[in-house]
């Protein structure tokens, strides 16, 4: 497992932290154990009688030197070194000290990387699914804070379809980006956070959450715009069809280039013919499919289509305060008038309109009653004022302002924006390792 010189080195470290009087000694301990290219093959190591270290520390007491050594482990090649017990890295995500583990992010970042390897190796990836969850509740400075493995426990969980398991996380905005605490992350981890998120909360019909996510992704600042940020545009439009029956402009601060590419896209004329002409939706569904279901947007696209009728009989709404049945169904496409029926009760009774149907098959619409108690406009208007806060403060933190804006066109901010390299059709890879009936 390791050369006799390696053991020796492993045996005198695991002594040293162990009776360490703090953990500032642990970390430099380890930052002078060795060089880094060859830190992780010594701290994957057994002592030298066999024994493995992992399951000799205690995560409440010795979690930074147990991070070294679990996140070494957890990268190492298996065929070699044995894969650390599983019960180990469930204990270490359950117990660990956060501000032990803050000093060491590019090793928390290894360890849920290898959560992940060890699960596909082992062939089941929603073993992931609980130890990342810990890992994401309890290392951040806060649940606004984001970090390095939001993005690897959002992809494990859309990938193994634990949509639920996500919601906690997903419940906090993200108003904390902050390089100081997390070193290693990039513009590209903030992108793959909210997509990811959004499409998690499309996949549980969470059209709004969903919507606002996918548009925190088209819209981050940047010099150039990611492949990401045009996969995050399509499947914005799409939710807000599902959910609005139309979409609204785009932010201000959208990259130009993502809204004259997006243009040229199936999705944008099939935007155009919604939701009233349906045979040209379908049209462009059926001649696009191949690429619609590439992109994993078939489901959505089903949806947005199977929720027209509901839009146009809205629309009626606006214009007529009676109508039959069979002028409806005419309007709406639907040969059967037991399914305007169907659909007019289904609207009913989802307070998407109020109306009354007679028995001769007249439908009479009307404005909802107004029903508000004081204690729910209050609760509105605390709400209204939170929400303000809130984006007064986002647009402060996360650099949305006009000024920024300018700044970030004349500087090209390499550090905090897509690589020049980045073209807005590239692959995304690893980005879809979803199936498509996720939506469904």
């Amino acid at each position: 497992m390791s050369s006799s010189s390696g053991t020796t080195h492993i045996d005198s470290i695991f002594a040293q932290v162990t009776s360490a009087p703090n953990t500032t000694a642990v970390h430099q301990i380890f930052k002078a154990a060795t060089s880094r290219d060859s830190q992780d093959s010594l701290f994957a190591s057994f002592l030298s009688d066999g024994q493995d270290p992992l399951p000799l520390l205690d995560p409440r007491i010795h979690g930074l030197a147990l991070l070294y050594f679990l996140s070494a482990r957890l990268n190492a090649n298996f065929s070699n070194v044995p894969p650390p017990p599983w019960q180990v890295i469930q204990d270490f995500c359950k117990y660990f000290d956060p501000k032990q583990a803050q000093l060491a992010p590019e090793h928390v970042t290894k360890l849920a990387n290898g959560i992940n390897r060890l699960a596909r190796y082992i062939g089941n990836l929603s073993l992931a699914v609980p130890p990342l969850f810990d890992l994401v509740s309890r290392y951040p400075l806060s649940p606004s804070h984001l970090t390095t493995i939001h993005p690897v426990f959002l992809l494990t969980c859309v990938s193994t379809r634990h949509f639920l398991t996500a919601l906690p996380i997903l419940e906090h905005p993200i108003t904390e980006i902050d390089t100081k605490f997390c070193p290693d992350l990039t513009y590209t981890d903030n992108l793959v956070y909210h997509y990811t998120g959004g499409v998690a909360l499309a996949a549980l019909k969470k059209w709004k959450d969903a919507e606002e996510h996918f548009e925190i992704c088209v819209t981050s600042p940047g010099t150039y715009p990611a492949a990401l940020q045009m996969e995050a545009l399509k499947k914005l439009r799409l939710v807000q069809l599902i959910a609005r029956g139309t979409v609204p402009p785009l932010p201000k601060y959208t990259h130009p280039q993502l809204v004259r590419l997006f243009k040229n896209t199936p999705y944008n004329a099939f935007i155009n013919a919604y939701p009233r002409n349906g045979p040209l939706m379908r049209e462009i569904f059926d001649k696009e499919r191949q690429t619609f279901s590439q992109e994993k947007n078939v489901g959505l696209l089903q949806q947005a289509i199977a929720r027209a009728p509901r839009w146009v009989l809205k629309k009626l709404t606006a214009t007529y305060v009676t109508l039959h049945l069979g002028d409806i169904a005419r309007a709406v496409s639907i040969e059967s008038e037991d399914e305007v029926r169907a659909l007019l009760l289904s609207m009913i009774e989802a307070n998407d309109i109020t109306a009354q149907i007679s028995a001769s098959g007249t439908v009479t619409f009307s404005d909802p009653p107004a029903q508000f108690t004081k204690a729910q406009v209050d609760g509105v208007l605390r709400n209204a004022q939170s929400q303000t806060s809130l984006l007064a403060y986002l647009e402060l933190e996360m650099s949305r302002s006009k000024e920024y804006l300018n700044k970030v066109v004349k500087t090209n901010d390499s550090t905090w924006a897509p690589s020049a390299e980045e073209e807005i059709f590239a692959n995304l890879g690893g980005q879809h390792m979803w199936e498509e009936n996720i939506y469904s």
